[in-house]
């Protein structure tokens, strides 16, 4: 608590005003930064032209957890889903459900561009999806484990030739 306070600038006091308990500050405080990388990537993929653009996207928004306007701390869905996975079964369906959201976000554009003629018609949009969602979570945690944004540099890499052998 003495953390949020500190962070926030409010008091222990304003913080049990508005949240029942430490619970509901979690789960505001998850979504708030779930929301802060949607509309990062969101305003990134409007200005990208094709779908592989679209989908590269992720990879340059999350490429940036050590800088720039991502949350402090790194990527929500990765430490709410490692603190919460067996003690908390709110945050841990949070967590789930963003990840679910994102696979779908990223079959929904691999879809798109086999419509657009962009992508090969036999594309496995899941597999990819959760192929991208796994490489750029696990290049966060072993570039914040290795405190080494070089690692993370390797993961994207991989994740670009993903991207790239979906088009024709």
């Amino acid at each position: 608590m003495s953390d949020l306070t500190t962070a926030t600038g409010l008091t222990k006091g304003s913080i049990y005003g508005n949240f029942e308990n430490k619970e509901e500050v979690a789960l505001a405080v998850f979504d708030y930064n779930l929301e802060k990388i949607h509309q990062i990537i969101v305003q990134r993929m409007a200005r990208a032209q094709t779908y592989h653009d679209k989908l590269l996207t992720y990879a340059e928004v999350y490429h940036s957890f050590k800088k720039g306007p991502f949350p402090k701390g790194g990527c929500p869905i990765l430490n709410t889903a490692i603190e919460a996975d067996d003690t908390n079964e709110l945050l841990k369906d949070k967590a789930a459900k963003a990840v679910l959201r994102w696979r779908n976000s990223i079959v929904n554009l691999i879809k798109g561009g086999i419509t657009a003629g962009e992508f090969k018609t036999d594309a496995d949009a899941n597999q990819v999806a959760l192929s991208i969602i796994a490489l750029i979570e696990g290049g966060t945690m072993i570039a914040k484990v290795t405190n080494s944004p070089t690692n993370m540099d390797e993961v994207l890499k991989t994740v670009a030739m993903l991207i790239d052998g979906l088009k024709i």
